[in-house]
């Protein structure tokens, strides 16, 4: 490829963040974040990807909070779903590769099995519903392009599950935690691990571009459980290695805590795609876990960031 420019749009997320990490090895990383782009102007968009002229686009920013979606529509809407069309149009215009993240939320999880690329959307909220939005907009577009669809994020920074499990379980004595949605807990590590050695194959010296290759590719940490299974997992570890306090569990299901947005029972992701078409193999998401742990006991301070 002509360069190997990486720019990587909210930097500052938990996934932004290790993505700049894991990609440094693969060009010059060039990190965005607002104030400095401003995911629902579209020429803010288009200035900075322009001067920046990437090989790679990487978006890592997206609208996240899921329950605010359903009252906040209009900004959902222009961050997860016009905003990658953007990004898509100047990756284009640029002939630059587009890396996008989706999620299993575009799935109503009514499926028995694993979701494959191939199965139907049908989002029940307003954020998998933008979220698909974004994606067929990329799909429309013609440029080459990576949409990566994961799962339950989480890492030792930024606001996720595990480190509000962690602090709850330093307040409380007894915690109540759903146990009737499935899906497979993803590290930001892993997410951006994964990244690199999609990336590692199509930029660079060695690169062969996609050659094809673009799609949809599902890409979560190995294996499934319940958020009831992913907090006692978590708690237990954490008991065990950190010296925190392990509170009863107790398992309940989705409807003793209604939500705005409706939740998937099922988000598993079948990553077979990713690893027959790249070679790229996640890690199980109790390892993933254990290394997010030891990062946390390790004394590295979590910081507010976006998923």
């Amino acid at each position: 490829m002509r360069n190997s420019r990486i720019v990587v749009i909210g930097r500052n997320g938990q996934v932004g963040w290790e993505l700049r990490h894991k990609l440094a090895c693969h060009g010059q990383v060039i990190g965005f974040e607002s104030p400095a782009i401003d995911l629902k102007n579209p020429d803010s968009l288009r200035t900075a990807l322009r001067s920046a002229d990437p090989a790679v686009i990487v978006n890592a920013a997206a609208y996240t909070a899921v329950d605010k979606a359903e009252s906040e529509p209009d900004v959902a809407t222009a961050i997860n779903a016009t905003a990658p069309g953007v990004l898509a149009e100047e990756a284009k215009r640029l002939g630059s590769i587009l890396v996008h993240y989706s999620t299993d939320y575009v799935f109503d999880g009514t499926k028995q099995g694993e979701y494959v690329e191939s199965d139907t959307p049908n989002p029940q909220n307003v954020y998998g519903k933008t979220k698909l939005a974004g994606d067929e907009a990329i799909q429309g577009s013609g440029c080459e392009y990576l949409i990566l669809r994961t799962s339950w994020v989480y890492g030792a920074r930024g606001n996720n599950f595990l480190l509000t499990m962690l602090r709850l379980a330093r307040e409380r004595t007894e915690l109540r935690i759903v146990d009737d949605q499935t899906g497979a807990p993803t590290t930001s590590e892993c997410i951006a691990q994964g990244t690199a050695n999609i990336l590692a194959q199509v930029i660079g010296p060695s690169g062969s571009g996609l050659c094809g290759r673009s799609g949809v590719y599902n890409l979560t940490n190995a294996g499934a459980t319940t958020w009831f299974g992913f907090a006692q997992e978590l708690l237990t570890r954490s008991a065990a290695s950190m010296g925190t306090s392990l509170p009863k569990l107790i398992p309940v299901p989705t409807s003793e805590f209604p939500r705005p947005a409706v939740r998937p029972t099922n988000s598993r992701l079948s990553c077979l795609r990713l690893e027959e078409t790249f070679g790229v193999r996640m890690p199980a998401w109790e390892s993933a876990l254990a290394l997010v742990l030891e990062t946390l006991k390790d004394g590295v301070a979590p910081v507010p960031g976006r998923a």
